[in-house]
């Protein structure tokens, strides 16, 4: 509707009147906001009568869609204001008590004392205060112990206070961290275990591939799971396929080889255990490519099926050997 503000009372009346099953309503607070306005002051809202007014109001309501109440409250605020505006929200916030020195004398403190408990904490900045007589200590003398720990969770506490650590790394003392040096002996294995993954809800199997470092014979086998129960059989069975005698075994750090029972094995064994360095990604780079060459591309037609027998009974079976 254009010029919809300039319209004369009499023609808002015949509106209102045919336009008694029709509803209106306003898009954007501030547009609306601005119309009442704007209506209002050409209308010169203030110099009408009591049914003027009245009609005015309906006329607004009709045409914005708000409530009479609404309507209500927007001229009362044109009258008192001369304006029709949206008012900031402003969030209720309780006054704080304790201010930024207060948290900066809390992390002295707590640095000075090695963070004691809060009630500990309490009692000496009642002291500092009571008995010394340090005013700094006045607001934080009758904390609680509660709001103490809030804070100690204060952003500029934790900026104050908080010390960031590296995470250490646990040792693990089986075999020795090093990359094999086989000078062209045959006999030195590069062992990793690779899951064939998953399908349609089914659990893949884990295949377990060595190669001998010199020679390039490499082994392949099966199992359903890696834990010790498992894996031993396997490994027993796959070390006595080669056709030498087996001098190192050096594997990444992961912990289906890394183990007491693997350890145990290879030490009856008199095999030199040995496992992949930091940061050095190629200790394992052979067993690494042919897991991509040949596990991973013929996985789905060379490596037997999921069902395995189970641990005690493992066998030549489990076994697909690879030249």
């Amino acid at each position: 509707m254009q010029e919809a503000e300039r319209l004369s009372l009499e023609e808002i009346r015949r509106l209102l009147e045919a336009s008694e099953g029709i509803r209106f309503a306003g898009v954007k607070r501030a547009q609306v906001y601005s119309w009442i306005e704007l209506v209002l002051c050409e209308q010169e809202y203030a110099r009408q009568g009591r049914a003027s007014r009245g009609l005015l109001r309906r006329y607004i309501e009709k045409i914005t869609g708000k409530s009479r109440a609404q309507v209500t409250r927007l001229i009362g605020h044109y009258m008192a204001n001369g304006r029709v505006d949206a008012r900031a929200y402003r969030r209720h916030r309780f006054a704080a008590r304790y201010t930024m020195d207060d948290v900066e004398l809390l992390a002295s403190v707590d640095e000075a004392h090695e963070t004691l408990s809060g009630p500990a904490t309490r009692r000496i900045l009642e002291r500092e205060y009571q008995q010394y007589g340090k005013q700094e200590y006045a607001r934080l003398a009758s904390i609680s112990v509660s709001h103490l720990y809030n804070l100690r969770r204060d952003r500029g506490y934790r900026q104050r206070r908080l010390n960031y650590v590296k995470t250490k790394p646990t040792g693990v003392t089986i075999a020795e961290r090093r990359r094999p040096n086989p000078q062209g002996r045959p006999g030195y294995l590069r062992v990793d275990a690779v899951h064939q993954g998953d399908q349609n809800g089914a659990k893949g199997v884990f295949h377990i591939n060595a190669v001998d470092e010199v020679t390039q014979w490499q082994i392949v086998a099966a199992t359903e799971r890696i834990s010790e129960a498992w894996l031993l059989p396997v490994l027993k069975t796959m070390l006595e396929q080669f056709p030498f005698h087996i001098l190192g075994f050096h594997s990444d750090n992961g912990s289906e080889f890394l183990n007491a029972a693997v350890a145990k094995l290879l030490g009856k064994l008199l095999i030199e255990q040995t496992k992949s360095r930091p940061r050095q990604s190629n200790d394992n780079a052979l067993v690494e490519t042919k897991n991509g060459a040949v596990i991973r591309s013929i996985s789905a037609t060379a490596i037997f099926a999921r069902n395995m027998p189970s641990p005690s009974s493992a066998s030549m079976t489990n076994i697909s050997t690879l030249i």
